[in-house]
């Protein structure tokens, strides 16, 4: 039987504009907040966006790359897609780094990029990119709209990939003129996906490898691990008494203050954890691909499984990508955790082991004696025990982000977000994203004086936005982390490293923020005091002595141990 033909007034109301859609199609997904630098290319997106603001609110930020990194850092707190909006041409290409972050920290995102209008397609026409082709390496899935009637099956779809498997980002073009046509079709909302749970043998195998261990590390790993998933796996672990090492910039999933803390297995892991990953009897990989920074360089394992290796991943194509493991578990993480919390090896046979990883995390964590008045060691952890419980902890990339790593310890109820892509630029914006996600909560950024003047700009979007975070910039006058690599190659040739920095307090009290200078270990505490009494953005600049490049090492140091090697 053929339908009646809608009549005229009907089919006006029900049809709505390619950018009345999108943004209707962001509210049937879940979004709560969109991170955008506005554009001509989607005018009428945000046209849209206008009609929902009571339901989305709209973060207008001053640079690309910092609004795809607080969409990112959104996106990591919530483990829902972050979602950014940018202009076609130079937006898209400053939101790539950010792309690039999402892809390799496993971030579930959202990027919608304006677009030319169809017909000037391959005319090199003005900011003209085929984002199919420039993104593809590093996203999930690429796609454009050029048709309104199939964006809400589009957008849909977006949130879906974005989620599933191993979570990333997608980016979604929309062309200029289908933002303007009229379509009358329903909004499509998320899906409701049941997560995948391990097979029904594997926790039993699992079980029996662990059984036999006598020297088991477990390493955490991973995105989207839920409250609930984080406390089950912790459960299981403490309960066998199991060493916990987090991967790469992961502090958030265990406590650090525990007893089964082993450290973090990343850049800059400590020796003694290393050495025990390598003596180790049975790697539990729960969550981690163990790619490049975990795996030291892809030196940790015999990659033909020499050393037992547990991979427990929610996308199967990761597992085994490198290390051939003896059980491979495809599972969503938060599901293995319910389903493997009430386990319990009968009598494990490594309490003795257990204390000792968890003896050489605690030497590494015992403050040296730093040449200067600043032992910057011991500031952080005075500035630890006077945080709130809930911190929200930011970093950049930098040897700095090895300083806190190293002396001070993530808590439970604590977040900790950081680029395991080593992107600079990263810390204030995500710090900025964070405080927007959860404005009730303390966001602290450690960020060194490179990567600040990268995105440092960006703090104007948190007085636009009224939120506060308090920046830590730790200022040593260069690119810490090349410098050292340089002076261990080329001792005393220094070339391209070295920074002129403007003065960070009056750099942020020029917006009308809060700003605070450290030279001694005992300003730390009072300067953190009165920059979270202020409830202004603040700055709390960190100068540091510039011989001492690492925590490990000053220059001295690497040009001898350099001489040494050349002798």
């Amino acid at each position: 039987m053929a339908k009646a033909p809608k009549t005229k007034t009907t089919e006006k109301a029900s049809e709505r504009s390619g950018g009345k859609l999108l943004a209707d199609a962001l509210v049937a997904n879940g979004a709560t907040h969109v991170f955008a630098v506005p554009g001509e290319s989607y005018l009428d997106l945000l046209d849209g966006l206008y009609s929902v603001r009571n339901r989305i609110e709209l973060i207008t930020c001053r640079f690309e790359a910092g609004a795809v990194h607080m969409a990112e850092a959104h996106g990591k707190l919530t483990g829902r897609p972050g979602v950014c909006i940018v202009t076609r041409g130079p937006g898209a290409c400053h939101a790539a780094i950010g792309v690039h972050v999402a892809q390799q920290d496993s971030t579930p995102m959202v990027l919608l990029v304006g677009q030319i209008p169809r017909e000037e397609t391959d005319r090199e026409s003005f900011q003209e990119v085929d984002y199919r082709r420039m993104f593809s390496p590093i996203a999930k899935w690429v796609t454009q709209i050029d048709d309104a009637h199939r964006i809400p099956e589009i957008m849909a779809h977006a949130f879906d990939v974005a989620v599933s498997g191993r979570p990333g980002p997608v980016v979604v073009a929309i062309s200029e003129e289908m933002q303007k046509h009229l379509a009358g079709v329903p909004d499509i909302g998320a899906a409701d996906v049941a997560p995948a749970h391990p097979a029904p043998d594997a926790i039993p195998k699992l079980m029996k490898l662990l059984s036999k261990a006598e020297r088991p590390l477990a390493i955490l790993g991973g995105s989207r691990w839920s409250e609930e998933g984080r406390a089950a796996i912790r459960d299981f672990l403490v309960a066998n008494d199991i060493p916990t090492a987090v991967s790469f910039r992961r502090q958030s999933l265990f406590d650090g203050t525990s007893k089964h803390y082993a450290g973090d297995l990343g850049v800059g892991a400590d020796a003694a954890l290393v050495a025990a990953a390598k003596e180790s009897d049975l790697i539990l990989a729960f969550g981690t691909r163990m790619g490049e920074p975990v795996s030291q360089g892809y030196t940790l394992l015999d990659m033909a499984g020499a050393t037992p290796l547990v991979q427990v991943y929610p996308e199967q194509s990761e597992i085994g990508r490198v290390y051939r493991p003896a059980l491979g578990i495809t599972s969503d993480v938060n599901a293995f955790a319910l389903a493997i919390r009430d386990e319990r090896v009968k009598k494990p046979k490594w309490g003795a082991w257990r204390k000792q990883v968890r003896a050489a995390r605690e030497v590494q964590a015992v403050a040296p004696e730093y040449e200067g008045p600043l032992n910057l060691a011991r500031a952080l952890q005075a500035l630890e025990k006077v945080l709130p419980k809930d911190t929200i902890f930011t970093t950049d990339a930098g040897n700095f982000a090895t300083w806190p790593s190293r002396f001070m310890h993530v808590k439970q109820d604590q977040e900790f977000l950081g680029p395991t892509n080593g992107a600079m630029g990263y810390g204030v914006p995500a710090a900025i994203g964070a405080a927007i996600t959860y404005p009730g909560r303390q966001v602290i950024c450690f960020v060194g004086d490179g990567g600040f003047l990268m995105t440092g700009q960006e703090i104007a979007t948190a007085f636009h936005h009224k939120v506060a975070p308090i920046i830590m910039v730790f200022n040593n006058g260069m690119y810490g982390t090349i410098r050292m690599y340089q002076e261990r190659v080329y001792p005393e040739r220094v070339s391209g490293t070295a920074l002129t920095n403007p003065d960070f307090a009056r750099f942020i009290e020029a917006f009308g923020g809060h700003g605070e200078v450290v030279t001694t270990t005992e300003e730390m505490v009072p300067a953190y005091k009165r920059a979270a009494a202020s409830g202004k953005p603040a700055i709390i600049e960190v100068r540091m002595n510039p011989e001492q490049v690492t925590n490990r090492a000053t220059i001295a140091d690497l040009r001898a141990q350099s001489t040494g090697k050349k002798k």
